[in-house]
């Protein structure tokens, strides 16, 4: 069975992560190395726990009463849980189709990886840093054209809806002109829903 680095469960998350409580699995492993990380663990390898599915479930499912009443479940974060397609197909195969599961996601990993996971979960919460590509290399150290590609592909595959992008205004990186442009060009792509936040930088 498939094994993956944990470095975190978060417990009765209410509607931060999606709809009704959640549990946050935060997987080691992140190909972007941002300057204003708040999980830098997940970058060490070498940290965090060893999880088969089957381990994780049977610590998460003490919470299937919260999820069932509330339409909640798991929210995969990290880290970069999409790098982890094979490991999250396995547990949606234990805990069934009742919880919902989503990914916190900056969608910085290959096609394959998405539309391997999109008939499993349920939603996504996509971290877009900024839609320049200057000003996302910048901040993250990558390129975003892959994110844009598999963001495309997510909102003419499905609904619309089961998507939530974070647009941040990150100091020193980006202005509330270039958050503004950012957010006209995911509405033109057909992005409904958005969280503009700023990050409090400490």
């Amino acid at each position: 069975m498939t094994t993956a680095k944990i470095f975190g469960l978060d417990r009765h998350r209410l509607t931060t992560d999606g709809e009704g409580v959640t549990t946050l699995v935060a997987f080691n492993g992140c190909p972007l190395r941002c300057k204003y990380c708040l999980n830098k663990t997940s970058w060490d390898m070498d940290k965090g726990r060893d999880y088969t599915p089957d381990l994780l479930f049977e610590e998460v499912k003490i919470d299937q009463l919260y999820f069932l009443a509330t339409h909640g479940g798991v929210t995969f974060g990290g880290g970069e849980p999409l790098q982890q397609e094979e490991f999250i197909k396995q547990f949606r195969e234990l805990c069934g189709p009742q919880w919902q599961l989503l990914a916190e996601t900056s969608l910085n990993v290959p096609f394959e990886n998405v539309q391997a996971l999109d008939a499993v979960l349920d939603g996504y919460i996509i971290d877009i840093k900024d839609m320049n590509p200057e000003i996302y290399k910048a901040y993250t150290g990558k390129d975003n054209a892959i994110v844009l590609a598999n963001l495309e592909w997510l909102l003419k595959s499905g609904d619309p809806n089961r998507i939530l992008v974070r647009v941040p205004h990150i100091s020193e990186f980006n202005t509330d002109e270039d958050v503004a442009k950012s957010m006209e060009r995911l509405k033109a792509m057909g992005v409904t829903r958005f969280d503009e936040f700023r990050y409090i930088i400490r």
